[in-house]
């Protein structure tokens, strides 16, 4: 066995990156970075690398090599993207693709065959140098994944993605991986012809050495006619750019410029050879680094990671969790059970006053699970295992054994209240007491429990099997144990979480009140309800305000907007629209009445024209879209500078995390302080300034903002 190893300056010897070893003439490159959970590349490999190839050239002895990590559950997670901010200027990041590009053409070139075994994730660069391997094996484990998910973070493949995956599996499957970032599972990659072939894990590298022995294998790719028909030809080709061009602009909105450059490079290399084509790829991918929506993803990105690593809350760390209760089978409840059982892989048992309700949680949760079944992704007895953690009663049996309760019952105090009593008199003295609430004051709640330091607000949204946020919200005396230990759960059924103070409306409801009002108030002036959502939509957000009111719920904000008026002042009064709509019982999509019109399945139909003379408006665009967008936009920037401003929210980064995961404050621009710190905290200020001119006091910036304005400062 001969291990690589770089001397440094001091002549001091650092571990290795790569190791490798001969077995009967198959030369077994291990890569495993030092110190680090995950294998990901970075440039100072590259001279690593070259070092091992030259000890490969020089050893005749070596007929075949395979590639494989030294990480129990990873391959390569990626790129380290960390150095991208190492670079100031575009050519600097196209020369840290080129040098990737360079490294990975002397890997195809090796005249001998080089083989990637592939275990775990595999992603970004780490996919890149897979594809630059003669042929790939990878485990059936589902912990392995292939993708190349650089779209996410505004960028492109920049080590010869963009022109080898095309060739291997498709024009069609190639772009729809990289313009949406689809990470593939071993069959589908298997199926795709992406990996040469599919074993157990413990045959994994045995199989990769046989077929290493064999030679270069040939793609495995088969082709339909249909599939042969598009892509054989230029004609063809061109109709699936075109496609997907008009696919991505309609998602995007000209926001993200990375499909864009991506579909651009893609082409250049189909019809100008692979040597233009890893040109444009590394002088996009240098030039999108440098782009304002690449580093506002980065640092989402950046935030996000972080965020994980933080296991313990004040110094503490959290309780051990083995079994989970939740109370009540509706909407909420039936959804935190679903992602308690399935994505944290724990027991939970549902607590309802009626069969009909836990009976609803099964049947969404089976729902849920079937499309998977049915596309292969999950076996029929994988999905009754994991439904076999649902279990519910009409009582409090098996609940003298839960180490948390989730109580999602109706939005009352008093019932509230009731439910901590019975869950303090039922539940191990251990229990936490954990309320989704969408805006009662937790220590409210707690008020007159035996142990209120076990109480804590965990507030999710809806949908909770979709929507990534959840807020942590402790109340005075919650201990941090107990916050340690919901942040636990959250993270383990799939959410990013936050803490925020116990205030009202928390943090996500605070900021979305004042924008939604504005979006009322813009209808009740005479503009048009598409003209209000589209300019909202154009402007990066996933979904209208309007839309959004539809979704929520018009009862249940015109129920929130009160207690916000009370608590934080008169501007969070709701225009009296939301009166005459409640009357004419228009709740929105639960009841199919609201600003749109929605069938008996839920789904989104044309505005209801009634609803204008409801209101006695009559409907004319007056404002420019862009007024109408800012004039919400800039009511919830100032109110989340406020809510820093007030500890509601720990960070800058909290709050960007909390707009972007909970309503979906447009990605590419950060969240609201990354926004307010790319325009320049003097520009929004003035911005603010003006639109306090044309329309009203409220638009004044708030006094936090204007004394951070004047100071020079910023939120990054």
């Amino acid at each position: 066995m001969s291990d690589v190893m770089i001397v440094t300056g001091t002549e001091q010897m650092t571990p290795s990156t790569f190791t490798l070893r001969n077995e009967d003439g198959i030369g077994i490159i291990t890569m495993d970075v030092p110190g680090e959970r995950m294998n990901t590349l970075r440039a100072s490999f590259v001279d690593e690398i070259q070092a091992l190839l030259a000890e490969i050239s020089a050893d005749n002895n070596i007929k075949g090599l395979v590639l494989c990590s030294g990480k129990a559950d990873s391959f390569i997670a990626g790129a380290d993207v960390h150095m991208l901010d190492e670079c100031v200027t575009a050519e600097q990041a196209e020369a840290l693709a080129r040098a990737g590009q360079d490294i990975f053409n002397q890997l195809e070139a090796l005249k001998i065959p080089l083989i990637a075994a592939i275990h775990g994730p595999c992603l970004g660069g780490g996919l890149e140098l897979a594809l630059a391997c003669h042929g790939r094996v990878c485990s059936d484990d589902d912990k392995t994944r292939l993708g190349l998910p650089e779209v996410q973070l505004g960028l492109i493949p920049g080590s010869g993605g963009t022109q080898r995956l095309p060739r291997l599996v498709g024009l069609t499957r190639a772009l729809d991986m990289m313009l949406t970032g689809k990470q593939l599972r071993p069959k589908q990659a298997f199926k795709a012809g992406l990996v040469n072939d599919m074993v157990p894990h413990s045959i994994l590298l045995d199989t990769a050495i046989t077929l290493a022995r064999q030679g270069k294998p040939r793609p495995k790719r088969k082709r339909d006619i249909k599939t042969l028909a598009l892509e054989a030809n230029p004609f063809g080709r061109r109709l699936v750019f075109d496609k997907a061009l008009s696919t991505l602009r309609h998602k995007t909105r000209g926001k993200y410029p990375a499909p864009e450059r991506l579909l651009n490079v893609v082409q250049t290399g189909l019809h100008q050879g692979i040597n233009k084509g890893l040109a444009a790829e590394a002088r996009a991918f240098g030039e999108l680094v440098m782009s304002p929506e690449s580093s506002a993803l980065r640092q989402l990105f950046f935030a996000t990671t972080e965020m994980k690593k933080e296991t313990r809350w004040q110094g503490k760390e959290p309780n051990s969790l083995a079994r989970i209760g939740v109370l009540g089978g509706g909407l909420m409840g039936g959804g935190i059970a679903f992602v308690t059982a399935i994505k944290a892989g724990l027991p939970v048992r549902i607590k309802d006053i009626s069969h009909q309700g836990i009976n609803q949680a099964m049947a969404n949760a089976h729902g849920l699970l079937m499309p998977k079944v049915n596309k292969k992704q999950l076996r029929a007895s994988e999905m009754q295992q994991q439904l076999a953690r649902i279990t519910g009663t009409l009582d409090y049996r098996g609940f003298e054994r839960v180490d948390l309760v989730v109580e999602a019952v109706f939005e009352s105090l008093d019932i509230k209240r009731e439910m901590v009593a019975e869950v303090e008199a039922n539940c191990p003295k251990h229990t936490v007491f954990a309320t989704n609430t969408s805006s009662l004051p937790i220590h409210q709640i707690a008020e007159g429990a035996e142990r209120p330091g076990q109480v804590v607000g965990l507030h999710y949204f809806s949908p909770v099997h979709k929507m990534p946020l959840a807020e942590i919200i402790p109340h005075a005396g919650t201990s941090p144990a107990t916050v340690a230990t919901a942040l636990k759960l959250a993270r383990a059924q799939g959410k990013t979480p936050i803490v925020v103070q116990d205030k009202a409306g928390f943090y996500v409801n605070r900021i979305l009140a004042p924008y939604l009002n504005e979006a009322a108030r813009l209808l009740l002036e005479g503009e048009p309800i598409e003209a209000i959502d589209r300019a909202l939509l154009d402007y990066g957000f996933p979904v209208g305000p309007l839309t959004l009111l539809d979704e929520v719920g018009i009862d249940v904000a015109a129920k929130i907007s009160p207690i916000l008026a009370r608590e934080l002042g008169e501007r969070f009064t709701a225009p009296e629209a939301f009166g005459k709509l409640l009357e004419d019982k228009r709740h929105g999509k639960k009841n199919g009445r609201g600003f749109y019109r929605h069938d008996k399945k839920g789904k989104h139909k044309p505005v209801d024209d009634s609803l204008y003379a409801l209101l006695g408006i009559k409907p004319q665009s007056r404002l420019p879209a862009q007024d109408l967008a800012e004039r919400c936009l800039l009511l919830m920037l100032n109110e989340a500078a406020l809510a820093l401003d007030e500890g509601v929210i720990a960070s800058a980064r909290d709050g960007d995390i909390g707009a972007i995961f909970g309503i979906g404050f447009p990605p590419f621009s950060g969240g609201p302080f990354y926004y307010m710190y790319q325009q320049g905290i003097q520009a929004v200020v003035d911005k603010m300034d003006e639109y306090a001119r044309k329309y009203g006091e409220r638009f004044a910036p708030c006094e936090p903002l204007r004394k951070l304005a004047e100071s020079g400062g910023s939120y990054y």
